[in-house]
């Protein structure tokens, strides 16, 4: 087997390759859009402002080749008994993780000696560097990625497994992704949309281009398995690209305002994007009917398609690099007129008419994508089921759409407009997300669906089916579907969010807002799953114990919202005092009412939850019944034939014993073995 060094020697070619020509489209585009002009005021010198965006290049491709090679480890590339490919992807990406985090650490500081305005030689850089470096929102944002981008490298040196793979690829996603908190979107007027936009965008992008870079790097290990190895990547590619495509747009929309914007040298690059994007649409589209025909057949089609794609994908990570740095048409900050547009991103919207929960509507666009995405995926499964003669019960369809639609009414709807800024509203928003819309999702039962429709591989390989599998039936979904810990991180966390930072954390930034909605919605379907879920999963408590706990917590529930009602202080007060609502109740009010909407909210919930379990008691001893009829008619009552010469033998030692021992036996002894016997 060959060294993971001279591995690494061999095969850092291509991303040499892409590295160079991405460092060169750079600098062209920077030259042209002003970007390595002397600044008028502060100027950190001619090597911050070049190194900055070649830094930045060396990083995006190094952390998308990365991400790429654990992909590859973890679900794309065969496993034959004589290859250890999966190993050998790990210590590459272990090798490009270096190179990730040494570019990803010298951006930090150049991003620093650009907004301080200090030269490299600047005595008083390496001071302020360490005492504001986690101060100042851009350059804690890329510390926080530079640290991911260091422990997924050593997490790469030691994983050998492909669950340890697939976690390591997680984290790396989520060091990449949380570089959309910086840049132009993150102080961009629409900034919620903005920053939403680039997170996919960057998801896109580096999965896009990292998988094909891996599969260069691993083409002389992969051997006979290429061509199922591209054909895999070819379906993540094309959702990659449809993703950068949809975002893509919008953020074109966003920064460039109108069409007068295209004049500009941001629009001119995005032109440019554009373009590329098309012809790389069209390659991969030839990759999909052509190329992986060929490679089957032992074409070489493949090498001369990776260098052009590659090429071509070198050159949009280089005007992304760019565009970063180049102001666009669209001012980056609205002037705030209010502490409600300043401090929430949104204008205030004024008192609430009872119209308005049906009539106002604020499109959160990763919302609204997430639950069309769900309610199109469950509808191709149902199509596929379909088309082959399965059936699937309409029902389960109609809870899926339903629920899904409740999802975009409370992110999108009146409960995010107002929930913004009056906590009465704010709990609305947490009650519809945390229990009505488990309540209709997990009777639909997705993951039967999914298992169902979803192609198994027979190469022990990972796929959307096998990832299923192992998730439900981990040791992790073991404890965390037990129904005590998911009560407890359901109704438990009540307390942790609201009486702590947290829940202002949430009002304030949009990334705390994401993780409030993901905690809602995670642990309230997790809970409905343990008490309702007919999907596969660890084995389900008994129906007695299921209504002790679901009882026992929704208790618990009622104190918390009886407790809110009671507390005589402000939650949030850094948040609510500050807005200051010139129409809105008097905030103890508002949060008295909301701890009796989450007191109320939870009662017809937990009644349709509590019939839900008693009905699937009913059912299951029903079915036992049933089960043990059509056991007892196949072996004509053994088990009861047997149970009755047991009591019989029973029967008689006891009078054996007593025969002995000189005593008598009762008429209740003699009772009970004439009843054994019949």
């Amino acid at each position: 087997m060959t060294t993971a060094p001279a591995t690494a020697r061999t095969a850092l070619g291509p991303v040499a390759v892409v590295t160079v020509s991405g460092l060169v489209v750079t600098l062209v585009a920077a030259s042209l859009a002003g970007v390595l002009a002397p600044l008028v005021l502060d100027d950190p010198g001619p090597l911050v402002r070049f190194a900055l965006p070649l830094a930045r290049v060396v990083s995006d491709v190094s952390s998308a080749v990365t991400l790429g090679l654990l992909i590859l480890a973890a679900f794309l590339v065969p496993e034959r008994r004589t290859t250890e490919r999966r190993i050998q992807a790990a210590r590459l990406a272990a090798v490009t993780g270096v190179i990730w985090f040494v570019a990803a650490g010298l951006g930090v500081l150049l991003t620093f000696a650009s907004l301080a305005g200090l030269g490299l030689g600047d005595p008083e850089l390496g001071r302020q560097f360490l005492t504001f470096v986690w101060s100042l929102e851009v350059t804690r944002v890329l510390s926080i990625s530079t640290a991911v981008a260091l422990v997924v490298t050593g997490g790469a040196l030691l994983a050998r497994t492909r669950p340890a793979f697939a976690w390591l690829a997680a984290l790396t996603l989520a060091g990449i992704v949380i570089i959309a908190l910086t840049g132009h979107s993150a102080g961009s007027a629409s900034h919620e949309d903005a920053v939403n936009s680039l997170g996919v965008h960057l998801i896109g992008v580096t999965v896009w281009v990292g998988g094909l870079l891996a599969i260069a790097l691993m083409r002389p290990r992969i051997g006979q398995d290429l061509g199922a190895t591209v054909s895999r990547y070819s379906v993540l590619a094309g959702w990659s690209y449809a993703a950068v495509a949809v975002t893509g747009l919008q953020q074109a929309v966003i920064r460039l305002g109108s069409f007068s914007g295209i004049s500009s040298a941001y629009g001119a690059m995005v032109v440019a994007k554009t373009a590329i994007l098309v012809v790389l649409g069209v390659i991969g589209w030839q990759q999909r009917r052509r190329v992986i025909a060929t490679i089957s057949q032992g074409g070489n089609g493949f090498a001369r398609l990776v260098l052009l794609e590659l090429a071509l994908m070198a050159a949009a990570m280089g005007l992304g690099a760019v565009l970063g740095r180049t102001p666009p048409p669209v001012p980056d900050a609205e002037q705030s007129p209010s502490a409600v547009l300043s401090i929430t991103g949104f204008p205030d919207p004024g008192p609430m008419a009872a119209a308005d929960w049906f009539t106002a509507w604020r499109p959160s666009w990763l919302m609204v994508a997430i639950a069309v995405l769900a309610v199109g995926l469950y509808a191709v499964g149902v199509t596929r089921l379909s088309r082959r003669g399965d059936a699937w019960p309409v029902h389960r369809t109609i809870l899926w759409t339903l629920g899904w639609v409740a999802f975009v009414w409370a992110t999108s709807g009146a409960p995010d407009v107002w929930g913004r800024v009056l906590f009465s509203v704010h709990m609305v928003m947490h009650m519809v997300i945390a229990m009505l819309v488990p309540l209709l999702l997990v009777p639909a039962a997705p993951l039967t669906l999914a298992l169902r429709a979803l192609p198994a591989r027979q190469d022990r390989t990972w796929g959307p089916r096998e990832v299923i599998l192992q998730v439900v039936h981990s040791r992790a979904m073991k404890v965390l579907a037990n129904p005590v810990v998911a009560a407890v991180l359901f109704f438990g966390s009540l307390a942790a969010f609201y009486w702590s930072p947290l829940f202002e954390l949430a009002l304030t930034t949009h990334s705390g807002h994401l993780l409030m909605l993901a905690h809602f919605f995670l642990t309230g379907y997790l809970f409905t799953w343990v008490l309702i879920g007919i999907d596969p999963g660890p084995p389900k408590w008994s129906p007695a114990m299921l209504l002790l706990i679901l009882f026992a917590t929704i208790s618990f529930h009622a104190f918390f919202g009886v407790a809110l009602t009671g507390t005589k202080f402000v939650l949030a007060p850094g948040f609510f005092e500050q807005i200051n609502l010139p129409w809105g109740p008097p905030l103890l009010a508002d949060q008295e009412r909301a701890g009796e909407i989450a007191w109320g909210f939870g009662e017809a919930p937990t009644l349709i939850l509590a019939v839900l379990v008693a009905r699937q008691w009913f059912r299951r001893d029903r079915q036992e019944t049933v089960r043990l009829d059509r056991q007892a008619d196949r072996d004509d009552d053994a088990a009861l034939r047997a149970y009755n010469e047991r009591l019989g033998r029973l029967g008689g030692e006891t009078r054996t014993g007593r025969t002995r021992t000189g005593r008598t036996m009762t008429g209740e002894t003699m009772t009970g073995e004439t009843e054994g016997r019949s």
